[in-house]
């Protein structure tokens, strides 16, 4: 076994354990049982997704999904930020 294909079929064990994160996430988002925890989840499978974009773009070597992720990381923190403050104090604008 080469180098290679052990980071290969490292990345893919990875990519089903971040997976399977992702599933238990959308659980939680679906299931509830408050505002918060579905934040909480929302947050959660951004993050998750973001790492699943890295390791597929790690496995398919191409630097579109890393900007991808980015995206992804920025618009995950923002609406987190907007949710909570949401829940905080029911006005979203100052």
């Amino acid at each position: 076994m080469t180098g290679h294909m052990f980071i290969e079929g490292t990345i893919a064990v990875c990519m089903h354990v971040v997976a399977l994160a992702m599933l238990l996430a959308l659980w939680r988002l679906l299931r509830g049982p408050t505002v918060p925890d579905r934040i909480l989840a929302l947050d959660t499978l951004s993050v998750t997704a973001i790492a699943e974009l890295m390791l597929f773009g790690m496995y398919l070597d191409s630097p579109v999904y890393f900007e991808a992720a980015l995206v992804i990381a920025m618009l995950g923190f923002g609406s987190t930020v907007v949710l909570s403050k949401f829940v905080l104090r029911r006005d979203i604008v100052e």
